[in-house]
């Protein structure tokens, strides 16, 4: 027994499924005036009717819906002592937050020699010799004192809309970003950075780490520079070594890029992606392979050929 494919539904909200229900009525119409559909009174109806599309327009590319990233988490470092009012810094676990507390406890040890409870030499342990500096509780000196908590890092949170045929901006669309580009000077309140369309890339002297830092933000870039894994192609070059380069990317994602997206967008990708064609999902295995693959490429003895156009929607249909 074959089962029927399911009917379409009609959007009524939109034109062209307005179109489709005009025409159907005027066929109606005419059904009821003639007992039947004559051919020159249907061609009639169907000359003026099919005018009204433009079959000549190029059609609307594939696009990937991602949801925006989770926020990410810092951790936030206040400390005064009598020396200076209040330091805040940032770092990105706790582990490296108490590291810095516990250089400079260790660096002003002599504070507390002449306490029966302190050794004289600093623990080698950071948490320890936090802990014995500032006091459990953190008041063991008057003049000093700390605050350690995470805090929440939230970007834009807006969620991305990307054509799956992702294409960089031309020269012209390039040279018009470099020339709007703007310095941004550091100062107190922050860092030297940078803006080019929106990409924030800050470079300065990082005394934690000891080294030139570059840190580039891309939470603000504009979707014509988004592929559709939600990542922006990179090229990092230090004098003449490319130490980054992941740029080369022509049409529709390679699995390469899909596998760097997390799982929310992985899932929003592949949905695209298997609805434009561009991927087929193995009947056997459910192994995504791209268009261009005649069998099952997965990493197991899967080697299932290419279902037919069609073929998997009547299988799917027929499955309880």
């Amino acid at each position: 027994m074959t089962i029927p494919e399911p009917k379409t539904p009609v959007d009524q909200t939109a034109p062209v499924g307005r179109a489709v229900i005009s025409l159907r009525q005027q066929l109606t119409d005419l059904e009821e005036r003639a007992g039947d559909w004559p051919g020159s009174d249907v061609v009639g109806i169907l000359e003026p009717w099919l005018e009204q599309f433009d079959f000549t327009a190029a059609p609307q590319p594939t696009l990937a819906h991602i949801p925006p990233r989770q926020p990410g988490q810092a951790w936030v470092l206040h400390r005064w002592d009598r020396h200076e009012s209040a330091v805040i810094e940032l770092f990105t676990d706790e582990d490296l937050a108490l590291a810095e507390l516990a250089q400079h406890a260790r660096g002003n040890w002599d504070n507390l020699l002449g306490d029966d409870d302190v050794p004289d030499e600093p623990p080698a342990d950071d948490a320890m010799a936090v802990d014995l500096y500032y006091g459990a509780d953190g008041d063991n000196l008057p003049d000093e004192g700390y605050s350690l908590y995470a805090g929440t890092v939230r970007g834009r949170g807006r969620p991305r809309i990307v054509p799956l045929d992702f294409a960089f901006p031309d020269a012209g669309a390039c040279e018009r970003a470099n020339r709007a580009a703007t310095f941004h000077p550091g100062g107190p309140d922050g860092l030297p950075c940078l803006e080019n369309d929106d990409v924030l890339v800050f470079a300065y002297l990082d005394h934690r780490v000891g080294a030139f830092r570059v840190s580039i933000h891309l939470d603000g870039a504009p979707e014509h520079l988004v592929r559709p894994d939600g990542t922006v192609p990179l090229r990092v070059v230090v004098e003449d070594t490319v130490v980054l380069d992941d740029s080369n990317v022509e049409g529709a994602p390679r699995p390469a890029l899909v596998n760097a997206a997390d799982a929310a967008h992985r899932d929003v990708i592949l949905a695209a992606a298997r609805t434009a064609g561009v991927l087929w999902q193995c009947p056997a295995c459910q192994w995504d392979n791209p268009a261009s693959a005649v069998c099952c490429e997965g990493p197991g003895p899967c080697r299932t050929p290419k279902p037919e156009p069609g073929v998997e929607a009547e299988r799917a249909g027929r499955e309880p």
